[in-house]
């Protein structure tokens, strides 16, 4: 029997596999495509948008499809929370919009699409509260000034960071009449009258805490309602945070209330998340299609790998948690994003050095590679298509994600320091996906903890869960690469701006 033969007999099922795999992610990519496509273009309903900026503030105004030429309305301002922007906050535009509202979300210094810095990373100092008080300022003023807006009827809606800076603005305004404060997280000098705030249950507790304190003593004019089973940002999305909203606000104009069904706040996520999964499972078939097909000898699970993966990252990482806190990348200005690239590159590095000092035996079968030319003209495209899945479907559904200003030479850093712990994590366990599974959970634990000892902003514990989302996703790709035997570099570089994308759109810019 010849050795092509003998390779039929040994690879035949599997190519056969590989193919059913190839036209099923094929198809899923297309389902999942067309379903992302047809939720994100219905998103926003009849609604008018424009966008403008007024005093280097940048807004986005919501008005129904029917405000031309008919009485004035009341008008709600909007504000997002730290790491957020008007896009995150989107589907009450829309709900707003829908119940007869004119809306205006703005982008706060620092975020979205605002280029201006926030004077402190944390949103803590009085000069921070000055700034966020002054662009509220110009969102309101300019509310009020639109031609089918009641000046006299204007609401406030704020999330986190943004709850404080609506109820401190309200307390001192009598202008506003009704403000709805979602996961407040504490008390201003002077709380408004008129005040509905909104927690989730599975947040922290101190946030129902200072919602009841602020219902606490006091006439219906103040209320707290706890939603049922959502946490910090998912509250967000929560059918009943958008009903209790609308509740309030009719009742504090005198509005009739309406049974009328309002728009889903899924919608827009939905259809990010589709897209999202149309352009994961994607890689499938333009893997098969520029790398020219699965290896059959892929790397697989060796159990002794991971033993010796685990103590090594545990002690860099925990060594780089430390460390990071006093490195010189901590001054970058953008909050948090220094000491992440401080811990991934003291870590990376840590885990190189041991690699190279103390390397593994070799894989039993050592992996086949694409032609270097195929390679060569490969590379630059699952680059481009890495970024295009992450940036596309968050920049369309959930926030504002083109980096512009300062963002334009941070993303490549933040990058680079992803990209070297990927690239360690994968030496170390020889390209195994529990290994790289294993280094990216140390590596949150690491995250979590220094947020815990106080070496970084607190804020991390509330993004760890998406964070370890992007990790999984990043060794499922890792995975996946390995089966058509790209270069380790080009797996690390790829799974890296899944992951730091999102960071270096979301967290603000700073003031140094």
């Amino acid at each position: 029997m010849s050795s092509r033969d003998l390779a039929a007999v040994r690879y035949g099922p599997c190519v056969r596999n590989d193919r059913l795999w190839l036209v099923t992610t094929t198809v899923i990519a297309l389902v999942a495509a067309l379903l992302g496509g047809l939720l994100l273009a219905g998103a926003g309903g009849s609604a008018t948008h424009r966008h403008v900026t007024v005093g280097g503030v940048p807004l986005d105004e919501v008005h129904p499809h029917d405000a031309t030429g008919g009485p004035r309305r009341p008008g709600v301002v909007v504000a997002h929370g730290f790491a957020g922007s008007a896009r995150l906050m989107a589907p009450f535009g829309d709900t707003l919009a829908a119940s007869g509202y004119v809306v205006v979300l703005l982008d706060f210094a620092g975020h979205g699409a605002d280029r201006r810095p926030l004077p402190d990373d944390a949103a803590g100092t009085d000069a921070s509260t000055e700034e966020l008080q002054h662009d509220l300022d110009v969102a309101i003023t300019h509310l009020r000034g639109l031609p089918d807006v009641d000046p006299d009827r204007i609401a406030l809606v704020g999330h986190s960071m943004g709850a404080s800076a609506v109820t401190r603005y309200a307390g001192t305004h009598p202008v506003i009449k009704a403000t709805v404060a979602i996961s407040l997280p504490g008390l201003p000098p002077r709380l408004p009258e008129r005040l509905l705030t909104l927690v989730g249950q599975l947040e922290f507790p101190g946030f129902r805490t200072v919602a009841e304190q602020a219902a606490k003593g006091v006439d219906t004019g103040r209320s707290a309602v706890v939603v049922p089973g959502v946490e910090h940002i998912s509250i967000l999305y929560a059918p009943r945070t958008h009903r209790e909203m609308v509740s309030f606000l009719a009742d504090s104009f005198g509005r009739p209330a309406t049974d009328s069904p309002l728009p889903s706040p899924m919608r827009r996520v939905a259809g990010a998340g589709a897209l999202l999964v149309a352009l994961l499972v994607g890689l499938f078939p333009i893997g098969w299609l520029l790398l020219g097909g699965v290896r059959r000898n892929r790397p697989r699970f060796e159990p002794r790998r991971l033993v010796r993966t685990v103590p090594v990252a545990a002690a860099a990482l925990a060594v780089a948690s430390v460390t990071a806190r006093w490195l010189p990348t901590d001054r970058l200005p953008q909050a948090i994003a220094g000491y992440l690239v401080g811990l991934t590159v003291v870590g990376g590095a840590a885990m190189l050095a041991y690699d190279r000092f103390r390397p593994a035996p070799p894989p039993a079968e050592p992996a086949s590679r694409p032609a270097t030319r195929r390679r060569a003209l490969a590379a630059p495209i699952l680059l481009g298509y890495a970024a295009v899945t992450i940036a596309l479907p968050l920049n369309l559904g959930l926030t504002y994600a083109l980096p512009t200003g300062d963002r334009r030479w941070l993303l490549p850093i933040v990058w680079a320091g992803f990209a070297l712990l990927a690239y360690a994590g994968d030496r170390l366990s020889a390209g195994n996906p529990p290994g790289l599974l294993v280094v990216s959970a140390i590596a949150v634990a690491a995250l979590t903890g220094a947020a815990v000892a106080g070496l970084v902003s607190g804020f991390v514990v509330l993004v760890v869960p998406p964070l370890a989302v992007l990790l999984l996703i990043q060794a499922a790709w890792a995975g996946v690469l390995h089966a058509f035997a790209a270069p380790r570099w080009l797996i690390a570089a790829m799974g890296a701006l899944l992951v730091t994308w999102p960071i270096s759109a979301a967290l603000p810019l700073v003031g140094q």
